[in-house]
């Protein structure tokens, strides 16, 4: 495997965002589409995938107090500066907040669904008087496919270049591709290619901080750390990576005002994807360059898997990709050859797949935290020789084909448990504003 296409990915798929990806993905192509306009708008219009506004609409956004999709659309249309990709929504001041709340008060802003659109999807439409902007998003994030001004387009991807933005994902698609190489190709990188990987662990790290000082969210970081220090819970590899897990997540689904280091297009992904294997490097005392590499395997395969299980799904994917990766890179850490390796993926992957997701929320730090610590358990089972037998359920021969196996089970085995899931959320919001 090409070392520096394997360095490509990570780059593209590991970078910081403000707040979750799904108001950050919307606010940024209500940014775009004001920009087309000059920041003039009197309207603003957005249309969804039933999976981006389920990820969405109960999350914090970053230093306002609120939640909600509508309030990141205004934001997005009022600040702008949509170079700042999925940080747009950094540094709301109390100006932009009482507009943004003025626009909803007025009515002028509107989420909807398309349920003709399926992953990740997002319009925007802007008026101002008797001009016009539409931009969409599509897929990832931040890959903006077109933007127009009064049906005029300002930037359109041809069709050959549609995509152009995940093409680097190709690198992990093929039956060829093997975790052992993945896992080869890190090993052999020069350590400091991947020195960046560990602005992750700073920023998420401090999140966590964040998030046990201020007791944020549910306060579940919070209070398993207290429970530490009360003697009720033991210090240990796996409670240490529940409390730093629970507590960045805490923080993030608050909204509070802090960046994180994304994995594979989602903050709560990139959490799960190094707060463990951190925790358990510091307890080891490991040096920077050996974490760094236990990091990337971590990041690469979890984007591994995310191509098989897609990008939103019913699954939660902090559980059964993040914490798969994060079990990986544990594992190497604490010199665990292929073979171990790949029976820790598998335990996490045998225990955690029923886990759902039912959107992005405060809630989640719950599910971070249990995942953390399957994680960090998955790799000591596997060190003493305990792994799911491939005889059970979706396990497969290799890891590599469990894989495949649970990308069946996320698409199209539960499709209709994610659409069950969203009745059951929109139903809620209407009793909600009833």
């Amino acid at each position: 495997m090409n070392y520096n296409l394997l360095l490509d990915l990570l780059k593209a798929e590991v970078v910081p965002t403000m707040g979750c990806t799904e108001p950050g993905a919307i606010a940024l192509a209500a940014a775009y589409a004001s920009e087309a306009l000059g920041g003039s708008f009197d309207n603003i219009a957005i249309f969804v995938s039933s999976n981006v506004y389920k990820n969405g609409v109960a999350v914090g956004i970053p230093g306002t107090g609120e939640t909600g999709l509508e309030i990141a659309a205004a934001l997005g249309a009022i600040k702008g500066h949509p170079e700042r990709q999925l940080s747009v929504l950094s540094e709301v001041t109390i100006e932009e907040l009482s507009k943004g709340k003025s626009l909803l008060a007025e009515k002028a802003v509107t989420v909807r669904i398309n349920d003709n659109k399926k992953s990740l999807w997002i319009e925007a439409y802007l008026r101002s008087g008797q001009e016009y902007s539409h931009v969409i998003i599509k897929d990832r994030h931040t890959n903006v496919v077109s933007i127009a001004k009064n049906g005029q387009f300002i930037f359109k991807q041809e069709d050959n270049g549609a995509q152009h933005e995940v093409n680097h994902r190709l690198l992990f698609q093929g039956d060829d591709v093997q975790i052992a190489d993945i896992i080869a190709t890190i090993e052999k990188m020069p350590w400091y290619e991947m020195e960046f990987l560990l602005d992750g662990v700073e920023m998420n790290y401090f999140a966590a901080e964040i998030g046990i000082a201020k007791k944020l969210g549910m306060g579940i970081g919070a209070l398993f750390d207290r429970l530490v220090t009360e003697g009720v819970l033991s210090d240990d590899i796996v409670n240490y990576a529940k409390i730093l897990t629970a507590a960045a997540a805490d923080a993030r689904m608050s909204g509070e005002n802090v960046k994180i280091m994304s994995s594979a297009g989602s903050g709560n992904h990139g959490i799960t994807v190094i707060l463990p294997v951190y925790a358990v490097a510091k307890k080891l005392g490991v040096t920077k360059d050996k974490l760094a590499r236990a990091i990337a395997i971590s990041h690469a395969i979890t984007i591994y898997i995310k191509i098989h299980t897609g990008n939103l799904s019913a699954l939660c994917g902090c559980a059964v990709a993040a914490a798969t990766g994060a079990s990986a890179g544990i594992t190497w850490l604490m010199n665990g050859n292929d073979r171990i390796i790949e029976d820790a993926m598998k335990n996490v992957i045998g225990n955690l797949t029923g886990m759902i997701c039912d959107g992005g929320k405060v809630g989640c730090a719950l599910k971070l935290s249990t995942a953390a610590a399957a994680a960090v358990e998955s790799s000591l089972l596997a060190q003493h020789h305990i792994v799911v037998p491939e005889s059970n359920g979706i396990i497969g021969a290799t890891i590599e084909q469990t894989i495949k196996n649970l990308g069946q089970v996320s698409n199209p085995g539960m499709l209709h448990t994610d659409q069950i899931i969203m009745d059951v959320m929109v139903g809620k919001e209407k009793l909600r504003c009833t």
